[in-house]
């Protein structure tokens, strides 16, 4: 109806992932003009009350994030049609690969315009080696084409990498496919600090406990550093991931003294100055992951592996150093490398927030999303009040 705001409406797979990597994006957007709904599952009840405690209407959907039941998975579709049929959302913006598939097909069912599809990173499906991954493979790359087949949506890329991935295999055309660095950072939060420098300088490693995460390969680090850091991890399990690890095998670990571990924690600005290194050897087929966003922000100089994602942010020699993927040795090398040059360490902590400013800004993030909104809805013929 005319003077009415323009919805829109965000599907993602869990509230605590809305909360860390696209709160601040829909509150951006509200104070824009746009009437913010968010549609997610609800079994996370603490992140699902801190949404309704910013006001917005929030829409329980049955989606399991990790869950393979062909009917669970039909039900899905039928309620985010449902939804879509009901609401009429002007814009539409699906988070992550289940979000897009399923989310990309009730759009289409329900002919719905104006769709943004937001991929975090290829993850597991893409990524992993494992036969069920495969097969997985075999049945999303031509339901990709399908969702991304209408006029206007958007596929928004963290980077380069994966956009050119989804380009070779013909699962979007060119002109779809955008390129948006992360979710962004607020540098008034994350500011840069001078390290402790005590005897033993600290090495973190923060985020979701998964293996392909590189949880494993930390560890064997620890191991074989052992006395010359402190080896420190903040994180929480993914109970209903294939790749969760157990927080049963941390306290273990912690019991070896090989590792320190914090659990989850929310003061993350802390975290970082309260570290010298950050470490994060991911596998997982990253978008750019926010940890390493943040520590960067922070002056933290950083090792990852030179991976799609982790090579976005972390420029090998500059900022941090980025070793070939599952290769324990060149990250051992790496890691005591800067155990034992705090210089380094400083040099590559001031080039870090560097390069959050110029490419990885909360503010910029925002600015091209929002951008990107008004786009498809000009495209749509939508007619703002």
């Amino acid at each position: 109806m005319p003077g009415e705001a323009p919805k829109l409406l965000y599907v993602v797979n869990i509230p605590r992932f809305f909360l860390s990597h696209r709160m601040p994006l829909a509150l951006a957007a509200r104070q824009s003009g746009y009437d913010v709904q968010v549609a997610t599952s609800v079994q996370d009840s603490d992140s699902v009350g801190s949404i309704l405690d910013q006001d917005l209407r929030l829409h329980p959907i049955p989606l399991s994030q990790h869950g393979m039941n062909p009917l669970a998975e039909l039900r899905t579709i039928n309620a985010l049609g449902r939804l879509y049929s009901g609401l009429k959302p002007d814009l539409i913006h699906h988070i992550s690969i289940k979000p897009v598939l399923y989310g990309g097909i009730a759009a289409r069912l329900t002919r719905q315009r104006a769709i943004i599809h937001a991929m975090s990173g290829l993850g597991y499906v893409f990524v992993s080696r494992e036969l069920r991954a495969s097969l997985l493979r075999q049945v999303t790359r031509p339901l990709f084409r399908v969702v991304t087949g209408c006029a206007h949506n958007r596929m928004v890329f963290q980077n380069a990498d994966d956009r050119q991935f989804f380009l070779k295999h013909g699962m979007i055309s060119s002109e779809k496919a955008v390129l948006i660095r992360g979710s962004g950072v607020d540098e008034n939060v994350f500011t840069a600090r001078s390290e402790t420098l005590d005897e033993l300088p600290v090495v973190l490693f923060a985020g979701r406990l998964l293996w392909q995460k590189g949880i494993g390969d930390f560890v064997e680090v620890a191991r074989r550093l052992r006395g010359k850091a402190r080896f420190r991890v903040v994180g929480y399990e993914e109970a209903t991931s294939p790749l969760n690890v157990s927080a049963a095998r941390l306290r273990a670990w912690a019991d070896e003294g090989l590792i320190e571990w914090l659990g989850k924690r929310d003061d993350m600005p802390q975290v970082y100055a309260e570290s010298n290194i950050v470490c994060l050897p991911s596998t997982y087929g990253e978008g750019v992951p926010k940890v390493l966003i943040e520590a960067a922000a922070c002056g933290r100089a950083c090792v990852t592996t030179d991976t799609p994602g982790c090579r976005e942010i972390v420029r090998h020699g500059e900022n941090g150093l980025a070793v070939p993927p599952g290769d324990i040795d060149a990250l051992v090398a790496a890691i005591e490398g800067l155990i034992r040059d705090p210089a380094l360490r400083q040099q590559m902590g001031v080039k870090g927030r560097q390069v959050v400013l110029e490419d990885f800004t909360l503010r910029q993030v925002i600015e091209e999303t929002l951008e990107l909104y008004q786009e498809l809805l000009d495209a749509g013929g939508y007619s703002w009040p």
